[in-house]
């Protein structure tokens, strides 16, 4: 069955001496899925993995598995090598790992594609491809996404190209079966499902949960008087909370609606600034 719905890939909350908030994070993960989440994504690049000790990112994962469960919800995981996906073996509320095209190291597209075949052929639980360009260095082509996911155990990709090119409508209109495209790309994202996208993985649906779960539905079901106006409200949201490295900003507004302890980010990250969060907060 191809993966559908809305996926929000979690925060990491800081308390105020800098440790991780795991009581935040599991109060905002029960949270995210009462107000529509299908699932949730454990250690994405909005969870600031880089700066997190392996311990935390296991108990991190461990919350976001419990509260899956608990919730009949999808868990991704971010994992991009083969020791991650090694690790994800016997965590049955894994539904899929989020797996990066290889970064800086820019192999090029066949390099880019043999490593990512090599993981899925080994990975104890399936692939969702990341194709963010923009972060990796390496732009991966319609036709090797395809062939990608045309492998067994490859059921998804978070497309993250950057906007709407001619990859992107080449893509989407040969696709392997059960595999699924899901928006990564907040600010385009009612384009993307106006093309067929099967979901979105969305840091900007920390707020505004369920509009986006609304959004989402509204173009897989052809209601076009609700999901044109509502799109277009949302990627104004979706500017502001990207005017900043994410996610900062991310962070900023839900301290600033109580559903975090502070608003800390880790370095390299520094906090938002008074005005995106003052245009965050009156989108």
């Amino acid at each position: 069955m191809t993966l559908t719905g809305l996926f929000v890939p979690l925060i990491t909350p800081f308390d105020p001496e800098g440790a991780v908030a795991f009581d935040a994070l599991e109060s905002l993960a029960r949270r995210l899925l009462t107000e529509g989440a299908d699932g949730l994504v454990a250690l994405g690049t909005t969870g600031e993995p880089g700066s997190l000790t392996e311990a935390e990112r296991q108990a991190v994962i461990d919350i976001a598995a419990r509260v899956c469960r608990e919730r009949d919800a999808k868990l991704l995981v971010g994992a991009n090598t083969p020791q991650a996906l090694e690790d994800l073996r016997g965590r049955g509320e894994v539904h899929a790992a989020l797996t990066v095209v290889p970064p800086f190291v820019r192999p090029g597209e066949a390099g880019a594609v043999a490593y990512l075949t090599q993981l899925a052929a080994n990975s104890p639980v399936p692939l969702v491809i990341y194709h963010v360009p923009y972060r990796t260095g390496q732009t991966l082509s319609a036709s090797a996404l395809t062939q990608l996911g045309s492998l067994p155990n490859v059921i998804g990709v978070k497309y993250a190209a950057g906007g709407i090119t001619e990859d992107t409508i080449a893509l989407m209109a040969d696709l392997p079966p059960d595999f699924a495209v899901l928006g990564g790309d907040d600010l385009f994202i009612s384009p993307s499902l106006a093309l067929g996208a099967h979901g979105a993985i969305l840091a900007s649906a920390h707020l505004a949960t369920a509009d986006f779960a609304a959004l989402i539905t509204a173009w897989r079901t052809g209601d076009l008087a609700t999901a044109r106006p509502l799109g277009h409200r949302l990627s104004r949201l979706s500017q502001t909370l990207f005017a900043e490295p994410n996610p900062s900003v991310i962070k900023a507004a839900l301290h600033a609606s109580g559903r975090i302890p502070t608003p800390a980010v880790r370095l390299p990250l520094l906090p938002a600034s008074r005005d995106a969060l003052a245009a965050a907060l009156t989108w």
